[in-house]
């Protein structure tokens, strides 16, 4: 039986909209009792008499063995009492054991060690609620640097922990302090540890040689050491009750913008819990490493190919390119910012980065160039004719364009078959391609050997000049004939 007081708390929790697994939780009852006492508050409550335990007698020497090995089994326990006289069961000793085992728990003692200016900086990675672009929701990390010394903080605010982003980070936190340390804390994230066994320890490839170019040595924590990068494992808690409530944020940008000002005006000018100090202030006698002359370029790097419709594929976007690029291979570099298209190391494009996801970001010019291309195309004297073939004709030439094949290449191609075969047995062709979306001379070709013959099984005369020999005539109109034979019998 349950007292008063528990079953006011069962109904206080349901009336806040607890289920009743989670009270049961709460109140570490089992979920019958709750549910008895939500259906019937006033069954007899009974205050529960106090019947002396038979382990009473064996406290002090439980205890004892606690003290010696906090870890050591019931069952092992149970050995010892009973040889001391104890005839309970293991379910009242365990139940005991649950009770107060905790008390018995050593607190690993560790002397507090303090950095001397300059020598070392500490990170650590954080996670924050997501932001939300249009549909696309983007994860946001945070990455916390702090100068041990003097607690002055740097953050950054990112939508991704990969390598690039956070040697990103780190370089714009070393141009932030305006140097670099002798040594980096870091804990055993996957782009800065690659493995270990013991204290024996792989560093990341790339990460070592982002840090060479500074002259830094890395240090890793050891595992579920939290208290070797104490100073930077706090800050991060900092940051979500001080900086993060009662803010809303726009963007990545934006956040990046708030969290600069509220560095700059509360986090690096607040008086340090520990130091007692300003860490704007402390950070004054801080004389770090001078910055190399050039930096690594620390951008996102992957080769990409540019598609039909003028574009590459970047995190679950599409970015335009020069339409002279198509079916080309080139180089795409990306920060937070920018997203920048290279070919053979020349810089050809670039693009404001979009967060949202299936989404199309073009250069104006750059589909300016294709409708220019396309007008072109479309001004050309065999397009022309092969248009004047009939409304099936342009259609196609429209489809030959979308599917981003070579169209005067196409449309020779289906001029000489109109010599060949027809003009009626080519338009045939044509409308069964459009039919079964078979864009291409090669399709066409197909389909008439398929069904038809030549009409005319004599090939034109090939002429010396090779100029000649490509010349085509559009197709004669005999309605025009008869008008004219009409006009010229009545005026004759």
């Amino acid at each position: 039986m349950i007292d008063k007081k528990t079953v006011f708390e069962i109904h206080r929790l349901k009336d806040e909209g607890y289920s009743n697994r989670k009270i049961a939780q709460v109140l570490n009852i089992n979920r019958e009792t709750v549910t008895k006492y939500l259906e019937n508050p006033e069954v007899a409550v009974y205050r529960k008499i106090n019947k002396q335990s038979k382990l009473e007698n064996y406290y002090e020497d439980i205890a004892q063995y606690l003290k010696e090995d906090n870890h050591v089994s019931g069952e092992v326990i149970l050995q010892k009492l009973k040889m001391k006289g104890y005839d309970g069961s293991i379910s009242t000793l365990r139940s005991y054991l649950r009770k107060i085992r905790g008390k018995y728990r050593k607190e690993q003692a560790y002397t507090r060690f303090e950095s001397a200016p300059g020598e070392q900086f500490q990170i650590d990675w954080g996670h924050f609620p997501s932001l939300t672009y249009g549909t696309t929701k983007r994860k946001l990390y945070c990455l916390a640097v702090t100068e041990c010394y003097s607690r002055m903080l740097y953050v950054s605010f990112t939508h991704s922990q990969k390598q690039a982003v956070l040697h990103q980070a780190l370089l714009d936190s070393f141009k932030y302090f305006g140097g670099t340390p002798k040594q980096i804390v870091v804990d055993n994230m996957l782009t800065a540890v690659q493995e270990r066994a013991g204290k024996i320890i792989c560093y990341n490839g790339d990460f070592l040689e982002f840090l060479r170019v500074f002259k830094i040595v890395p240090y890793a924590c050891n595992i579920r050491s939290p208290h070797e990068k104490g100073k930077v494992e706090n800050l991060i808690g900092y940051i979500k009750k001080n900086f993060w409530p009662l803010r809303s944020f726009k963007d990545l940008e934006d956040v990046n913008r708030q969290k600069q000002i509220w560095c700059e005006t509360i986090a690096n000018v607040r008086i340090h819990g520990t130091t007692g100090e300003q860490p704007i202030e402390r950070f004054k006698k801080v004389k770090l490493n001078p910055l190399p002359e050039f930096f690594p370029d620390c951008r996102e790097v992957l080769p990409c190919k540019v598609y039909k419709d003028i574009c590459i594929k970047f995190d679950g976007n599409t970015y335009t390119s020069p339409p002279w690029t198509i079916k080309k291979q080139v180089i795409v570099k990306a920060d937070q910012k920018h997203i920048k298209i290279y070919f053979k190391d020349k810089e050809i494009a670039t693009h404001f980065r979009s967060w949202k996801r299936n989404e199309r970001v073009e250069i104006p010019s750059h589909v300016e160039q294709v409708k220019r291309l396309e007008k072109k195309l479309w001004t050309d004297k065999d397009i022309a004719i092969f248009a004047s073939l009939g409304a099936e004709a342009s259609e196609y030439l429209k489809s030959l364009g979308k599917a981003r094949q070579p169209i005067k290449k196409n449309v020779l191609k289906m001029l000489k078959i109109r010599e060949e075969y027809g003009k009626t047995a080519l338009i045939d062709a044509i409308k069964k391609a459009i039919k079964y979306k078979a864009y291409g001379a090669d399709y066409i070709e197909n389909i008439i050997y398929q069904e038809m013959t030549p009409e005319n099984q004599y090939l034109p005369v090939n002429l010396k000049d090779e100029e000649m020999n490509q010349i085509h005539l559009e197709e004669p109109c005999l309605e025009e004939y008869d008008r004219y034979i009409v006009q010229r019998s009545k005026y004759g």
